[in-house]
């Protein structure tokens, strides 16, 4: 099939070639992320139409699907920067980590140890299922927040910049995120039937 430049199509048709070729790849990254399946195609459609306002930026150094993407990565940044400003991390339940916690913040009963390379575990699918399991199981803000930092490799000061938060809320998110990751795959994985 001979490539077609976007510049040679009306913006419908370069939209609907971008929906039917990349409209699934998009949707199942968005919602991924977001757990939402109305938002998810509320932010395809904004990438969209990003897309199609800045389509002529796009010099095909890249793949087409990478370029649509990148749009929604920053779409995805943009929603979770509006959540966090909507509600400061100190409304947000802390979730039964409280109950982890001695008053200096150490831990009531130290986490067991577990076993096995990560190397090794994140080429398991099975392990990949009850992680996204359990990341299901985060509030929003929080899981979304954890996978800009530990899939998307987004550094601290990025975060704050980007979500225009403080790194103090950033670092809480992340506990609680994390913290409650370990719990669930202290259940579900490495305590459970899954880890004999």
């Amino acid at each position: 099939m001979p490539v077609v430049h976007n510049a040679d199509r009306t913006s419908p048709q370069l939209a609907l070639h971008w929906l039917e070729e990349h409209g699934d790849a998009l949707y199942a990254c968005a919602l991924a992320r977001v757990r939402d399946p109305h938002l998810a195609e509320d932010l395809v459609q904004e990438t969209l139409v990003a897309g199609l306002i800045s389509s002529s930026t796009f010099l095909g150094q890249s793949a087409e699907r990478s370029w649509l993407i990148g749009i929604l990565k920053h779409k995805l940044v943009d929603h979770l920067r509006r959540n966090l400003r909507e509600r400061p991390v100190s409304q947000m339940p802390a979730e039964a980590t409280a109950d982890w916690f001695d008053h200096r913040g150490h831990w009531k009963e130290a986490p067991k140890k577990w076993n096995g390379d990560p190397h090794v575990l994140a080429e398991s699918a099975e392990f990949r299922d009850v992680l996204a399991q359990c990341l299901s199981r985060l509030p929003s803000r929080m899981a979304q927040l954890f996978w800009l930092r530990e899939a998307e490799e987004m550094e601290t000061a990025q975060l704050c910049e980007q979500l225009d938060v403080s790194a103090s809320n950033v670092w809480t998110l992340l506990h609680r995120a994390r913290s409650g990751l370990r719990k669930c795959l202290s259940t579900h994985w490495f305590e459970g039937a899954k880890s004999k």
